[in-house]
């Protein structure tokens, strides 16, 4: 292949990986944004919904599809619960003191690793797809016989990839509805603004920062569930997408959220 499909395909590929990161980076954001905790333990709930779909596409068994199917809708639901608890137990005892919130969330981090690590073991496990058919890609070029398309050898990308893509778009519009057109988007932007306030309007903060948690681990866990059929689930893979994470909200503007 010439540079044109080379390129071609390493954007179709960075674009897969853009895509996770989008649904990772929007879940930390959301937390930051709204409680102003730096959630260190990210990654790991990140890692948890890659590991909760393996053992549910497993346990369902069947056409892979039933067990990707299974694991969207079951995994990030489990690790939004365990975040929730999690804020409950920890973060609210804290009094969400930056300080105290950054050992804690460290102190959360190993215990949900080495937890994985005991109950899921230290080998990377595969998830199969439910579709994973190759789809050749055109590419064009100007010949003798003027514009011309054809279909370089090796230029391809799976229909799951696409599907990646796809739904990481779909995701992130609910998620941007969710903050501007709902009620609780508009309960969790009052929150960021003024808690004292919200708290005196009679929103129950403590509650919605347990929901906001929730919703932030269970965004990453999605965006894990979505990737592990491409990569594999194992208990240290969370490290590289709370790197890259923190990269992308910094950049983006730490803690910014959508304003309608």
């Amino acid at each position: 292949m010439e540079f044109g499909p080379h390129l071609f395909l390493a954007s179709l590929e960075g674009a897969v990986t853009a895509a996770i990161l989008a649904m990772t980076a929007m879940g930390l954001s959301i937390v930051f944004g709204v409680m102003r905790v730096v959630n260190v333990a990210h990654g790991e709930f990140f890692m948890l919904g890659a590991v909760f779909a393996w053992f549910i596409s497993t346990s369902l068994g069947g056409h892979p599809a039933i067990g990707f199917v299974g694991a969207l809708l079951i995994a990030p639901l489990l690790v939004g619960v365990l975040a929730a608890a999690a804020d409950r137990l920890i973060l609210q005892r804290v009094n969400y003191n930056p300080e105290r919130t950054i050992v804690a969330t460290i102190g959360l981090l190993y215990i949900i690793q080495q937890s994985a690590l005991m109950g899921f073991g230290p080998d990377a496990r595969p998830v199969d797809p439910p579709f994973n058919q190759r789809i050749a890609l055109p590419w064009f070029e100007w010949g003798e016989n003027g514009f011309e398309i054809f279909y370089p050898w090796g230029l391809s990308v799976t229909s799951y990839k696409l599907f990646v893509i796809f739904a990481a778009v779909v995701i992130l519009t609910g998620i941007w509805l969710l903050m501007t057109r709902t009620k609780f988007g508009l309960i969790m932007r009052a929150t960021q603004q003024d808690r004292d306030m919200a708290q005196a309007f009679g929103v129950p903060v403590d509650r919605v920062f347990a929901y906001v948690f929730g919703l932030g681990a269970g965004l990453a866990a999605v965006g894990a569930v979505l990737i592990v059929p491409v990569q594999q689930a194992h208990y240290l893979m969370g490290h590289d997408p709370l790197l890259l994470s923190f990269i992308v909200v910094i950049i983006g503007g730490l803690g910014s959220l959508l304003e309608p």
